[in-house]
Formats: C-alpha cells, sequence, structure tokens
C-alpha cells in the first residue's frame, strides 16, 4: 500500500513509525523527507523571522515559490496515498491532511500517544495506541 503518515515536526516518534511501515513492506510518503535529497518544507526557508509575521504576511507567503513547491508535494502524495496514519501528538497540518483523506474515501488510522479526547476521531478506521495495531491493519488491506 501507499501511505501518507501525517504529523507534526516535533513529534519523535514518526521516524519510527515511516521505518516501520516501510520495513512492513509499504511505500510511505515521509513529509520529513519528500525526496532522497529534500529536508521537507520549512517556514524559515522563506523568512528567518517567520514567527513574527502578521496574518497578512503569513497570507501572502503561501503564495511564494518554496511555500507553493512544498504545499504541491505534500498534496500530491495525499493524492497518490492508499491510507493515511496520523501519529500523535501533532497540529493543526497534519489534522487537516488527515481530514482531506477521510473525505477523498481513503483508509484511514490514527496512531495515539496522549491527548484529550476526541469526538471527531470517530470518522476514522482504526484508532489505536500500538504502532503493531497499524502494521497489523495495513497487512490485511
Amino acid at each position: 500500500m501507499k501511505i501518507y503518515v501525517a504529523s507534526s515536526w516535533r513529534n519523535q516518534y514518526q521516524p519510527h513509525v515511516v521505518k516501520a511501515i516501510r520495513e512492513a513492506g509499504h511505500e510511505v510518503y515521509d513529509f520529513k523527507h519528500p525526496d532522497e535529497d529534500d529536508n521537507g518544507f520549512h517556514w524559515s526557508e522563506i523568512d528567518p523571522e517567520w514567527k513574527h509575521w502578521t496574518n497578512g504576511e503569513f497570507i501572502h507567503s503561501l503564495t511564494h515559490p518554496i511555500a507553493e513547491s512544498g504545499f504541491s508535494k505534500d498534496m500530491n502524495a495525499l493524492r497518490w496515498c492508499d491510507a493515511c496514519v496520523l501519529v500523535m501528538p501533532c497540529g493543526r497540518s497534519a489534522h487537516l491532511e488527515l481530514g482531506w483523506a477521510i473525505g477523498a474515501d481513503r483508509k484511514t488510522a490514527i496512531l495515539l500517544e496522549t491527548g484529550e479526547p476526541e469526538l471527531m476521531y470517530s470518522m476514522v478506521d482504526l484508532l489505536v495506541t500500538d504502532i503493531d495495531d497499524i502494521l497489523q491493519w495495513l497487512a490485511k488491506e
């Protein structure tokens, strides 16, 4: 299967999940390394002071060629995937990616770690706390 792993740049467990799914024989899109020599999109490539942007500056930055390229890579990978696995903890982008996958009728799973209960997680096909459960689920799909 082709798997999109959605998570956070700060999630230290994400590389382990990517590796485990690949070792199970699946193709994986890793936003941290979308291509062999690509370390993924970073706002700091556009402006080192990005954390101090106004809302207007942020909105304008979405049309910057670097931002457009990063978005295209991730969006094309979402269109490519058969399944999306959300790895907690994560933030807004990963949840938007999972929401897109649900709406596009992809298989979806959430690998929980910690966090508050969320009613809308009932939308996903699988909600688990262990990577082995994800691997078993993917093997059946």
